[in-house]
């Protein structure tokens, strides 16, 4: 039995390897395709690395014998966002070409519902699986922003670093952590996140029109990150309150008696 779990586990290593390899592979293509330059090629191979080494540890740590179907769907979904990444770095030197930007995009972003059903279909839903999508999903609206906010102004980036001040904050204000009962208009607002910001980042409409529509997912995102926070906010408060009210009533029942 050992042995098979240790083989298992070389099996699953190994795909997170084939995925390192794949995305230097299409690092490459991309290179040679627009002559990307070292900025592209350091955050691509950067990104593809730190990929790597997070899921392997991630995998190692759950104790996952096998990486399931759905975790291969999202390990694509980030290969997709690597190669998007390097363009954004690549960007502050020479725009991309923006059929390829927008092409990798959102295709990255069609596969966004893929892994997901794949997961529930083939049984294989994990709460590892579950975060691996979330962290691809949450880095490929951080670049989105960051290149849309060269053209609009640094406020954009709030739509990008939101997710990662809401964890920060929760380190500090661990009720932040507690489960969030499931909302269609989170994940309405969530995926409509990068959809706009590639509507405004493929310049297609007039300067004002994309404004616009940033600022309308900004809107978005921040009642939907408000609504959860208040929701979360009381319900620590009245868990708090709870064991108050119990030793009260205990205090009273025992002067009672």
């Amino acid at each position: 039995m050992a042995l098979n779990n240790t083989y298992d586990a070389r099996l699953v290593q190994q795909e997170t390897a084939v995925g390192a390899g794949v995305q230097i592979l299409l690092l490459a293509l991309i290179g040679t395709a627009i002559g990307m330059g070292p900025a592209g090629w350091v955050t691509g191979l950067a990104f593809a690395i730190a990929t790597w080494a997070v899921l392997s540890r991630a995998l190692h740590r759950a104790g996952s014998r096998t990486f399931g179907p759905a975790n291969r769907v999202t390990l694509g979904r980030a290969t997709l966002v690597g190669g998007v990444t390097a363009l954004v770095a690549d960007s502050f030197q020479d725009s991309p070409p923006v059929s390829l930007f927008v092409g990798l995009t959102a295709v990255a972003l069609i596969l966004d519902g893929v892994d997901g059903k794949v997961a529930r279909r083939t049984g294989t839903s994990t709460p590892l699986g579950a975060r691996f999508d979330m962290e691809v999903d949450a880095f490929l609206i951080l670049v989105l922003s960051v290149y849309v906010s060269m053209a609009m102004g640094p406020w954009v980036l709030l739509i990008g670093a939101m997710r990662y001040v809401f964890v920060a904050a929760a380190r500090v204000w661990p009720w932040l952590t507690a489960p969030l009962p499931p909302s269609t208009a989170r994940k309405t607002v969530a995926a409509l996140q990068g959809v706009l910001l590639l509507v405004a980042a493929s310049a297609y409409l007039p300067h004002v029109v994309n404004v616009g529509v940033v600022a309308l997912a900004l809107g978005l995102l921040v009642w939907s990150f408000g609504r959860d926070v208040l929701w979360l906010f009381r319900t620590h408060r009245v868990t708090q309150a709870i064991p108050v009210t119990v030793e009260l009533r205990a205090r009273r029942e025992l002067v009672a008696s």
